[in-house]
């Protein structure tokens, strides 16, 4: 009896303990209005916003509101499902409410940014009168906002004309301004906010190598990594962790980084020759991914997962955004007392980018949504993202007006705003990381978007085909040139890059690539597969043949 009576009691732990230790949640019923928001943002962050809008709304308001986040995926998943609603949208509207017949060139015109418009449209093409039409248009997508994701992305929605003004420029023009008095239109090349005011970038990012401190003296390696080239040192094979740049938008541009740094250190020597500079550096920049990816374990589809992994011990090395791997270091180091667990932005070779935010076209919740991107870009939103749980502050903006603002509630998400307004010294003991400062990190790094965003898919699907695809053929080969002395002969086989040099990638393999015969393209990237696949198979024979 004593048994049964055990087993009952511990049977009713199991069920019970979780309703017992449960957070009370606050279920928002009948709210006066709602917002539709698609986002590849953590939870945390969700939650924190969630929560604070509804605060600021009901301040401003005195109604409720409801925050209908939207699970769709990453970045790539987010942008081919609007892609998608709009396509199918903007057909039902043009075959439907404008009776017109629907073609290959109303396809492609209506969301493409290269149809220009006149001020003639009974002279339109159809691809011109597709793109008028949907340019004029309430065509919805049925989402409210866009939060999150890189520039890159949104300077290509824009393009296609999804979205349209929230009019935060227009109504709060003391957030902007060169810094430190406000938000700059660029900073280091790259853009922070539209100049028309069609997204607007509200955190900072940058990209670097997360290690394991443990890992790496197990391995033997006395230098803690600091630069890119770091993460090719042949002691980390098979201990680097990676994500695939053609699933997470994060990892693509932390490879678009080793790029440029390669191409500036090469035009550094000649800075007469900036076109030799460039082809040169993408070379060497495709030979040192290479090289990393010969390290690799694994290429996985999460940018998260590198972090865990390394924190655990799987692996010693690799490549993250900022966020994460603070926030990693943080965790591990509150659970463990250790901080074996360490992020670096290497040292002005990394930029300083944003995640926006935009309103969508056809926003079925427009005013609310507007409202809530208003907050989003206020100090009160802007607080959130590095302010310490429960901090309390006012913060004076240029203008001379004052804001009583609070940090978040549950969740530090030690993250760097985009105001600059909380990088001054009064801040310091309120914020969760009072040394970070991107504005001033960046050094003399500056990006230039002319030499590498054109090629941004081309070079993941780069990376995807010669070194992921065929990872364990590089990974082989890669060995054996370890394991042999990295043989001259074998190493110039390996690293060959004649075929994705920069002017192949954007020539033949961008126009391959934007063939409309999906067959055409699939062909293509075989070819490509098997051209690597015999290179790497070559490389591992030159190389054991010099044993």
């Amino acid at each position: 009896m004593a048994r049964i009576i055990t087993i009952f009691f511990a049977f009713a732990c199991i069920l019970g303990l979780p309703f017992v230790f449960k957070k009370e949640q606050r279920i928002i019923r009948n709210p006066d209005a709602t917002v539709i928001i698609v986002s590849p943002h953590t939870e945390s962050i969700r939650t924190e916003f969630a929560h604070g809008f509804r605060e600021w709304y009901r301040a401003r308001t005195g109604k409720e509101v409801y925050i209908d986040y939207r699970n769709v995926g990453g970045t790539s998943e987010i942008l081919k499902y609007l892609d998608s609603q709009y396509a199918n949208n903007f057909k039902n509207y043009w075959t439907g409410t404008l009776k017109r017949a629907w073609n290959e060139d109303v396809q492609a015109g209506f969301g493409n940014s290269k149809v220009t418009l006149d001020a003639t449209p009974e002279d339109d093409t159809l691809a011109e009168a597709a793109r008028r039409a949907f340019l004029s248009s309430d065509v919805t997508c049925g989402i409210d906002v866009f939060f999150g994701g890189g520039s890159y992305d949104f300077v290509r929605q824009k393009g296609r004309g999804q979205f349209i003004d929230s009019d935060v420029l227009k109504n709060h023009p003391e957030y902007f301004g060169e810094y430190p008095s406000g938000i700059p239109l660029t900073f280091a090349g790259e853009p922070f906010y539209d100049k028309d005011g069609l997204w607007f970038g509200t955190v900072l990012s940058s990209f670097g190598i997360i290690y394991n401190r443990v890992c790496l003296q197990n391995l033997g390696v006395e230098k803690e990594p600091s630069q890119w080239e770091d993460l090719a040192n042949p002691m980390l094979y098979g201990q680097v962790s990676l994500a695939d740049p053609t699933k997470s938008g994060s990892a693509n541009k932390a490879f678009e980084m080793i790029v440029q740094v390669c191409i500036l250190r090469e035009l550094k020597k000649t800075p007469q020759d900036e076109k030799g500079a460039i082809r040169r550096g993408w070379i060497t920049a495709m030979q040192l991914t290479q090289q990393i990816s010969g390290n690799a374990r694994y290429f996985t589809d999460s940018s998260q997962k590198p972090n865990i992994d390394i924190a655990m011990g799987d692996c010693a090395a690799g490549m993250s955004i900022d966020f994460y791997g603070r926030f990693q270091g943080e965790v591990l180091e509150k659970r463990s007392g250790e901080a074996r667990f360490n992020y670096i932005t290497p040292l002005g070779a990394s930029t300083v980018s944003v995640d926006p935010m935009a309103l969508m076209r056809g926003a079925p919740n427009s005013e609310t949504a507007k409202l809530f991107m208003e907050y989003v870009m206020s100090p009160s939103g802007q607080a959130l993202w590095n302010l310490k749980v429960g901090a309390q502050a006012t913060v004076t903006l240029p203008n001379g007006q004052k804001e009583s603002v609070k940090g978040p509630v549950q969740f530090t998400l030690r993250r760097p705003p985009t105001s600059p307004l909380y990088y001054t010294a009064e801040f310091a003991d309120l914020r969760t990381d009072p040394t970070v400062n991107p504005y001033l990190d960046a050094g003399d790094f500056r990006y230039h978007a002319e030499w590498t965003s054109h090629l941004f898919t081309e070079r993941a699907l780069i990376i995807r085909v010669a070194f992921i695809d065929l990872h364990p053929e590089l990974k082989q080969a890669w060995k054996a040139l370890i394991d042999n002395g990295f043989p001259p002969e074998a190493m110039a086989k390996f690293s060959d890059m004649s075929v994705i040099s920069y002017d192949e990638t954007q020539g033949e393999i961008k126009k391959a690539l934007g063939n409309k015969d999906k067959i055409a393209v699939v062909q293509f990237t075989r070819e490509l597969s098997k051209h690597f696949r015999e290179q790497y198979l070559e490389a591992e024979r030159l190389a054991k043949a010099k044993r």
